[in-house]
């Protein structure tokens, strides 16, 4: 049944059972519209010549109006969208990214395109502040634990169109290594305009965190011949003898960071890029 050419007068009495499910409005609630696809979350609900109108926002931050009632999903559901009847308790407006923040709802089922990191200190950073967004675009991030076969685990993803690839790499300078092989996996990938990969300076993904939200003026140069962590921690002043040790500083660390502000532009730019790289096409 097309619930659009139904009104509350033409329904039977087994329709009115069947009918959507009536839902108020609520800032943040995401939904689609039924007829154009578009998904947004809602920002208001505004009246016009007699006629209620939901403002939804888009990822992109675009906006559009459409009128109030039946005609839109929300998981895939129709449901009913009417006025909200009372003031909704107030809720964060933002995500820890910066985005706007949506009423609680099912992840999104995990879509093929993938964001890759290099380790698993990475991907908690990642989820810590853009865990929301990923979620709502049904986005997984994956630990690769190490790149040296980066180019043989790009060509065993096979990349394409509806199955993009954004790899997330530490220390990505000129004449790095990390270059070479981002080069050899990008020729490696067959697919380039489906594969993604970036990179920020920092030797380790913890020189992303800025250094004042951990209590200091700049992060201390650590020896090429030294263990990097085990070196930044000796010198931080935190046990940094065993692999539990390094473990329990960046938790340590990760719990001082709160939102995009604790992070350096150079990671906010290449994680933000991936995303939309990745979300392209839906």
């Amino acid at each position: 049944m097309n619930w659009n050419q139904w009104g509350p007068t033409q329904m039977t009495r087994r329709d009115q059972r069947s009918a959507p499910k009536q839902v108020a409005a609520a800032r943040g609630l995401v939904v689609e519209d039924a007829a154009s696809g578009f998904t947004g979350a809602v920002v208001r609900v505004e009246k016009s010549g007699g006629v209620h109108l939901v403002v939804l926002e888009g990822r992109k931050g675009v906006t559009r109006s459409f009128p109030l009632g039946l005609g839109f999903l929300i998981d895939g559901t129709a449901v009913n969208l009417v006025v909200p009847t009372q003031q909704q308790p107030s809720r964060p407006t933002r995500t820890a990214s910066g985005s706007r923040a949506v009423a609680p709802r099912r992840a999104a089922v995990a879509k093929a395109s993938r964001i890759w990191v290099e380790g698993i200190h990475d991907a908690e950073l990642v989820e810590k502040i853009w865990g929301d967004d990923l979620r709502v675009e049904g986005i997984v991030v994956e630990p690769l634990h190490g790149i040296d076969d980066l180019a043989g685990a790009v060509k065993q993803f096979q990349p394409g169109p509806k199955r993009r690839l954004a790899v997330l790499l530490d220390h990505l300078v000129d004449g790095s290594k990390e270059q070479r092989i981002a080069q050899e996996a990008m020729k490696a990938s067959g697919a380039k305009d489906n594969v993604l990969i970036v990179g920020h300076p920092y030797v380790d993904i913890w020189q992303a965190v800025k250094p004042e939200v951990i209590g200091i003026h700049t992060w201390p140069k650590i020896p090429r011949n030294e263990d990097w962590k085990t070196g930044m921690l000796a010198r931080l002043g935190l046990p940094h003898q065993t692999p539990a040790d390094i473990g329990l500083g960046w938790k340590k660390i990760l719990s001082r960071v709160s939102n995009f502000k604790d992070l350096e532009a150079d990671l906010l730019g290449r994680v933000e890029h991936m995303i939309d790289f990745v979300t392209v096409h839906d």
